[in-house]
């Protein structure tokens, strides 16, 4: 299994747990109300979108991390495709933390 499976496995359970919120206004929401331990936005999402979750977790120092297609993120979380989502757990937001540390040192030892 690789690290980025581990991730939409994580998330996966995590949803099944009740502990996302998806779409862009959610995670927003989820961000601006402190609930927020995690936001992991598509590679694929818009350059604005990107830019103002960028942004927004910097302010609300929130971690912000850019993974997976918006069909992948979906898929994952058993819905349509999302370019963006919170994680409102912090045990599910440092399980994935770490796998997505794994990946980006494994991406820049290759």
């Amino acid at each position: 299994m690789t690290d980025k499976q581990k991730v939409f496995g994580l998330l996966g359970l995590a949803a099944k747990a009740g502990k996302i919120q998806s779409g862009e206004f959610s995670t927003e929401k989820s961000v601006k109300s402190g609930r927020a331990y995690l936001v992991i936005v598509s590679e694929e999402a818009s350059e604005n979108t990107k830019k103002m979750f960028r942004n927004m977790c910097t302010y609300y120092r929130v971690p912000c991390y850019e993974f997976g297609g918006k069909e992948e993120l979906g898929h994952a979380l058993g819905r349509e495709m999302r370019a963006s989502l919170a994680v409102q757990d912090e045990g599910f937001s440092k399980a994935i933390t770490k796998q997505l540390c794994v990946k980006d040192s494994s991406e820049s030892e290759g």
